[in-house]
């Protein structure tokens, strides 16, 4: 599983005009399954995101996990994630077929919210329009074949 993980003071996504999911401070999470991923994958993830500390102390330094600042989650299904670019069109064969990548999604967000965490998402398989206000900014990419 790949993860875009982007710190945000606010992130929203709408479907049809709607919105889907919206947070506060917290972390918007692009997320990408593999045709190899398996359910260890996305409980692995979710704990490795949830406890990532990149949030700042009172001294300005990256110190503090999303807990520590009472932060929420949104996560939204990114296929793209496992394009191949070996041509100037992504190709996506590379990509879980959904009935491998729905429930591993489904099981990274359970993940978050069993870990006491507001979590929010997008419609997966959905032409989404997300909008964040990046703080920092600070992103990371994170893919579970390198944790």
């Amino acid at each position: 599983m790949r993860a875009v993980v982007t710190r945000v003071s606010s992130a929203a996504v709408t479907v049809d005009g709607k919105v889907a999911g919206e947070i506060g401070r917290g972390l918007l999470v692009l997320l990408g399954v593999g045709p190899e991923d398996a359910p260890a994958d996305a409980v692995r993830l979710a704990d490795k995101v949830l406890g990532l500390r990149i949030f700042e102390d009172e001294n300005g330094k990256m110190n503090l996990n999303l807990a520590s600042v009472g932060g929420a989650v949104l996560v939204v299904s990114q296929f793209t994630l496992y394009a191949d670019l070996k041509s100037r069109r992504p190709g996506f064969t590379g990509t879980a077929k959904p009935d491998i990548a729905v429930p591993l999604y489904e099981l990274f967000i359970e993940a978050c919210r069993e870990a006491g965490f507001h979590t929010q998402t997008g419609l997966f398989g959905a032409d989404m329009k997300v909008a964040s206000v990046n703080d920092g900014p600070v992103t990371l990419l994170l893919d579970t074949d390198r944790l």
